[in-house]
């Protein structure tokens, strides 16, 4: 970037990473902060990235077959305590309603953290028969959860997300449904996102109130902490048990179906920031970046610089990117690093000798690289160019998932290793006193079993018993 840098600092990152998070958060204009306390503004270009987010998801569920419903705001506190470990695991952080206007409800109202109650309220008046399954539902809205320590987008009071909720005929159904969204979402992540993550199920410790399992992809920030960041649950037919929500079979005999719900919140805008973001701001996944390429004019004020400036992005548009023209007033050294902290992908700067070369400089976010390309040239040049953004982000998120990953197989090996952060794999018996026993060792709490995990010893880490499984351990957002 030549000149002088003319946008305020950002905290680096090896500094001070919190420090870091919040300033590229305020000043890259993400978010602002509200009057009320742990609540926050998505501006318009967090709305934006939170847009091709839930566009792409939202296609992704449709080809599966999901459908959008809308469900209400508030759950009478009655419907809430129908299945008791459901609303024991939501209680601590539950909004209430206690007045209409002027007068006291007869009941209170919670404003939701989730729905499967009233997801399960409405299945109970419409499912009776084999032939109404599978319902397979999606709404996308925002929910409450009283926290009590708040950050931008990794903890906030509301928050916006996706929560799918499914109704089967069979267990195997729903478990197949539970499992084949936790890919969509791991699909997602990976070839969307660039992220870099572990998945697996969730100890029983871990899992979602009211779930038999819990499915999770945990995602590898640059500081060595683990971003939760999309989970699936399978609930078995203990929501439908509680709400009584039966059909009939084609054997004509009376059963109850199995559920799942899954959801993705605006948390991954964290992770998105917190994986590939550097001391000068974002770098955004050019798949998912609401500015894929961005025109800058050199010297505009000269005869046909704007002109050439305005024809460049028009064509850029119409090679299906999404592009903006930086017309601004401000000087050419001050738009190179408003964009940068932005995390546009690809900057093309446009200045006299270029148009009389019949050329343009693209400059990657991702390395700064430059390079000059000819007019004709120039559509297929940034989506080649964007496509290595996208693949060399991807690849220095596994990079540093790879090296922050480590195995440990006594507790004495696990604690100096701890200090450094990352994940560290185990043996573990199973038993939830050992993940107490490795948290007051270590800080760390489990992330997941995987799927196909390692047979790292005989014993488990905390116990010395025979172990049962391979687990992730971590710190965690």
């Amino acid at each position: 970037m030549s000149g002088e840098k003319k946008v305020e600092q950002i905290t680096a990152r090896d500094v001070d990473f919190g420090q870091w998070y919040t300033d590229v958060v305020k000043k890259a204009g993400l978010a602002d902060y509200s009057s009320v306390k742990g609540c926050v503004i998505l501006r318009p270009y967090a709305q934006a990235l939170w847009e091709n987010i839930r566009d792409t998801l939202d296609a992704m569920f449709k080809a599966t077959g999901h459908e959008n419903v809308a469900m209400p705001l508030f759950i009478p506190e009655s419907l809430l305590q129908k299945e008791k470990d459901h609303v024991r695991g939501f209680a601590p952080e539950v909004a209430w309603v206690t007045h209409g206007g002027a007068e006291k409800l007869t009941e209170r109202l919670c404003v939701r953290p989730t729905s499967e109650t009233l997801f399960c309220e409405h299945y109970a008046h419409i499912i009776h028969s084999w032939r109404d399954l599978p319902k397979l539902y999606n709404q996308w809205c925002s929910v409450v959860r009283w926290e009590k320590t708040t950050r931008p987008f990794l903890r906030s009071r509301e928050f916006w997300w996706q929560e799918g909720h499914t109704i089967h005929a069979t267990r195997q159904e729903a478990m197949d449904e539970t499992l084949r969204m936790l890919e969509t979402y791991v699909t997602f992540a990976e070839e969307s996102l660039a992220l870099a993550l572990v998945k697996g199920r969730k100890t029983d410790s871990e899992k979602f109130a009211g779930a038999e399992e819990t499915y999770t992809m945990e995602c590898m920030m640059h500081d060595g902490r683990a971003l939760q960041s999309g989970t699936s649950h399978f609930f078995g037919d203990g929501f439908a048990r509680a709400f009584d929500i039966q059909f009939t079979d084609r054997d004509n005999k009376l059963c109850y179906p199995f559920q799942t719900s899954w959801g993705l919140s605006t948390r991954i805008i964290g992770g998105i920031i917190m994986t590939h973001g550097d001391d000068n701001g974002l770098v955004m996944p050019p798949r998912i970046a609401p500015t894929q390429v961005v025109v800058v004019p050199v010297a505009a004020h000269k005869p046909g610089v704007m002109e050439a400036a305005r024809s460049l992005k028009e064509t850029l548009t119409a090679a299906g990117l999404r592009v903006r023209l930086d017309d601004s007033d401000q000087s050419p050294g001050w738009k190179f690093a408003e964009h940068e902290m932005k995390g546009v992908p690809l900057r093309a700067e446009l200045g006299p000798r270029d148009i009389a070369a019949g050329a343009c400089v693209l400059v990657r976010r991702d390395t700064g690289e430059k390079r000059t390309v000819q007019r004709e040239n120039l559509p297929g040049a940034a989506i080649a160019l964007l496509e290595e953004v996208q693949q060399n982000l991807r690849a220095a998120a596994l990079l540093n998932l790879e090296r922050r990953t480590r195995a440990a197989v006594t507790m004495p090996e696990m604690a100096d290793l701890a200090g450094e952060g990352g994940f560290i794999k185990t043996m573990w018996c199973g038993d939830g006193h050992c993940e107490d026993l490795v948290y007051e060792a270590t800080g760390m709490k489990s992330r997941c079993i995987p799927f196909q995990g390692e047979r790292l010893s005989d014993s488990c880490i905390a116990c010395g018993r025979p172990a049962q499984d391979m687990i992730y351990w971590g710190f965690q957002y």
